[in-house]
């Protein structure tokens, strides 16, 4: 279903080796392709780098000082190539309360303990629990994603020098109209023919990065009046020196921005490993998390250090990237190579490109982006994952992407235990080898959920004096399912009745106190691990 989801986006792409040295397969093509990929990027990245910085309330080179670090970083030791990585929406919403309240030297300083905080991550391998998000939340997060995409453009088709920093990003200002807004509206409409047509005619030119060239020659040789890049603000500057972050070293400095550093961490680890699975979706490549979140970790330490906001990885960008062709590492080196020279020396030509071709790149993304498909299986699906896709949606325009991911998982997991526990039942017969003895063959997974059900099969005070509890068809998951075996040998034990209990673990064995004592050993005994057997063993839960 993965590959169909994205089928839209990823149709047309030659799938290639993620390799980034010329001497392992490299070729003049391969490396024209992916230079122009990273052209095409790190244009699409000056305009979102200067909002963001916007929203955090910080200067614009600031947001394009950490496009440039965390994006040359990841690049070259990211856990996947092909991905790209900088200043984020996500970030900056959080960023904001802490930089009005404290300033941009405090800021600095949480990008550095976020970065360290990443790396801990990374080295504890915590990345690979990535695996538990179910795919319907994948869905709600690519859609709320395409939404949340499509909603940040929009600010591009207000007056330039109307607009104005609220505190929680850029509010206010007059929205285009008349001639100006259908004007708009047309350029976009050109850039994003240009993107659709431009594959079927050529690929030797990424087609965004074609779609941006036309529309800009076009607006710059007419000379029309339309909103530009230069017009958000001036991207010029010179090279990012190392800097180190101006505050107090006390312990009410750390208290101030260790809540700061866990949540941007957490977010931004969230967001780059999502990004790692949907691009290692389209590339055919798995694995890497761990590495990627080391990577965020050292580029948002580095960046802490030179004056950048810091970020995590870009969904949108990076689905730039595949879809101009960029497949190896160099394509991210080169976006943040060019983000570089266009702060240097190219600003005045950069600051030339009319919004509406950028704006025209993300909204052929936002169609990309979409998991169309999710439309229709909505029908089909179980009502629980119907409603993941949508919570998960709805949750990530309202919210953010991190907070949609974890409801997501939340309710999942909640939906999967309900169904587990309701599973769980028991039928009866009369022993082939205990002479009026009665059998409960117990079926279904026995675990937090089920105990109580559990309990209920039992009927203590009608049955015979010897009950036999057979669980072959039945796994024992943890604590709660220990509890509830011991407490129904208690009731058993309390109404003078012999319990013997069959095919359990040999760690249930250990970790049971008193009905360990009636276990009847079989040569067919279940030899899986019980969930809990670790703990106990280190300690975690002490008397079983």
């Amino acid at each position: 279903m993965a590959r169909t989801t994205f089928s839209t986006f990823t149709k047309n792409l030659d799938v290639t080796d993620l390799r980034w040295m010329p001497g392992d397969g490299f070729s003049p093509q391969r490396l024209r392709i992916e230079l122009l990929s990273g052209l095409t990027v790190a244009l699409a990245l000056v305009p979102e780098a200067v909002a963001f910085a916007f929203v955090a309330g910080v200067h614009p080179l600031v947001g394009l000082y950490a496009a440039f670090l965390v994006g040359l970083i990841t690049a070259l030791i990211g856990g996947r190539p092909g991905m790209i990585s900088g200043a984020t929406g996500a970030l900056a919403v959080v960023m904001v309360s802490l930089v009005a309240t404290h300033g941009v030297e405090y800021l600095f300083a949480t990008v550095v303990l976020m970065g360290l905080l990443q790396v801990f991550a990374g080295v504890m391998q915590w990345g690979k629990f990535i695996r538990l998000v179910p795919h319907p939340v994948m869905l709600g997060f690519v859609n709320g994603l395409a939404i949340v995409i499509f909603l940040a453009q929009l600010g591009q088709f207000k007056v330039p020098g109307t607009m104005e920093n609220t505190g929680h990003g850029i509010g206010g200002g007059e929205w285009l109209s008349g001639p100006p807004l259908y004007l708009m509206l047309a350029l976009v409409a050109v850039t994003m023919a240009i993107i659709w047509v431009m594959p079927r005619i050529t690929r030797a030119i990424p087609a965004p990065l074609a779609g941006i060239g036309i529309v800009a020659a076009i607006v710059i040789v007419f000379g029309l009046e339309v909103p530009r890049v230069g017009d958000l603000a001036s991207i010029q500057g010179g090279l990012p020196s190392l800097h180190i972050p101006m505050v107090p070293l006390t312990w009410e400095t750390f208290e101030i921005i260790l809540p700061y550093a866990v949540i941007l961490a957490a977010i931004g680890l969230i967001e780059s490993l999502l990004t790692l699975n949907l691009v290692g979706d389209m590339t055919n490549q798995r694995g890497g998390a761990s590495q990627e979140c080391i990577a965020q970790g050292v580029a948002n330490t580095v960046t802490g250090f030179f004056g950048g906001m810091g970020g995590c990885a870009m969904i949108g960008q990076s689905m730039i990237n595949v879809k101009s062709g960029g497949r190896t590492r160099v394509a991210g080196i080169a976006a943040a190579v060019f983000l570089l020279l266009f702060i240097l020396v190219g600003s005045p030509l950069i600051e030339q490109i009319p919004l509406a071709a950028l704006v025209g790149v993300m909204f052929m993304v936002v169609i990309g982006t979409f998991a169309w498909n999710s439309l229709t299986i909505l029908r089909k699906v179980p009502f629980t994952d119907a409603f993941v896709i949508l919570l998960v949606t709805v949750v990530t325009v309202m919210e953010d992407l991190a907070v949609a991911v974890v409801v997501g998982v939340i309710v999942s997991a909640l939906a999967y235990a309900w169904n587990n526990a309701r599973r769980i039942y028991a039928t009866t017969r009369e022993s082939h080898t205990e002479k009026g003895a009665k059998v409960y063959e117990i079926h279904g997974p026995l675990f937090f959920g089920s105990a109580d059900g559990f309990m209920e099969l039992f009927d203590v005070a009608a049955d015979p004096d010897t009950v036999i509890v057979d669980f072959a068809e039945s796994r024992v998951v943890d604590q709660s399912a220990l509890q509830a075996i011991e407490a129904i040998a208690a009731k058993y034990e309390a109404a003078d009745k012999t319990l013997m209990l069959r095919h359990l673990s040999r760690d249930c064995h250990r970790l049971l106190n008193k009905a360990g004592q009636l276990m009847v050993d079989s040569d067919d005994d279940p030899d899986y691990a019980l969930a809990v057997d670790y703990s106990v063993r280190t300690g975690m839960l002490g008397g079983h």
